[in-house]
């Protein structure tokens, strides 16, 4: 299958001649962090709070959620746990997506994968489970080491791990008419994904120091810089992320990927 040239990249297209070591391009002068963080980081220059989109990532754990708060107070996006492996759904997504849509906040489903069922049972699962109209920015592949599993710890080989991730990808997004997003960490992805995907918009986790120091030549479009994080509307800690580019980058990516994208076959 052939795809389209999709609009699904003018960050990249914005970013194109960026290396791996200025990706992040808000270089403005220090500004106060704006939210709380029970255990915040020194990230010296390069901190988070340069960046002025930011957004969360919720599921079950975070309870009850008053959406129009979180919105009002700064957040610009919210990542939705959905599914998990080839039969789990988290509790909360229903309630989760449809509200952060009454509220006028961008969403996106993800999914954590689960290296023990195949990439089409999984797909077929989050398809199954994830309507269309609950996918508003790409749905996101959540892909990690998880060695506190109790029923799975089996870890494949990079080549078996890029395989099952692109059958997966490439399923939603002939579903939904959206490149999926790879969430992914740092073990994770020195293990598997170093100099792989680069046509993917990646959002990382980095909580103690800038991506650039310890993900190798890749740039990213999201990074996960705490998961201790105060947002006004969620009860206890929460992960906060921010967008890679400025406010005008930013508006300009939701309009592109808001939207389906055709996909064409030979």
């Amino acid at each position: 299958m052939r795809r389209l040239l999709l609009a699904l990249f003018p960050l990249v297209s914005l970013l194109g001649g960026c290396t791996s070591t200025d990706y992040d391009l808000v270089n403005t002068a220090s500004i106060p962090p704006r939210f709380a963080d029970k255990d915040p980081q020194d990230f010296g220059a390069r901190t988070p709070h340069h960046h002025s989109i930011h957004g969360i990532d919720v599921s079950k754990w975070q309870g009850d959620v008053d959406w129009q708060q979180v919105k009002a107070s700064g957040v610009s996006f919210a990542f939705i746990k959905a599914t998990e492996g080839k039969d789990v759904v988290d509790t909360k997504f229903p309630e989760f997506w449809q509200r952060a849509r009454a509220a006028g906040l961008p969403y996106a489903p993800y999914h954590f994968y689960y290296f023990c069922s195949s990439a089409d049972e999984q797909a077929d699962w989050f398809i199954a489970n994830v309507p269309k109209s609950a996918v508003y920015l790409p749905p996101v592949l959540d892909v990690e080491w998880n060695g506190e599993s109790k029923t799975c710890r089996y870890r494949p080989s990079p080549l078996t791990v890029q395989s099952e991730m692109k059958r997966f990808m490439d399923r939603l997004e002939a579903y939904y008419g959206k490149r999926p997003i790879i969430y992914t960490s740092v073990d994770f992805h020195r293990d598997n994904l170093v100099g792989q995907f680069n046509d993917y918009h990646f959002w990382v986790r980095s909580v103690a120091k800038h991506p650039t120091e310890i993900y190798e030549n890749r740039r990213w479009a999201f990074w996960q810089y705490t998961s201790t994080g105060q947002v006004p509307g969620v009860k206890g800690n929460t992960d906060i992320n921010v967008f890679a580019g400025s406010e005008k980058n930013w508006r300009k990516w939701v309009k592109a990927v808001s939207q389906p994208k055709e996909i064409a076959a030979n």
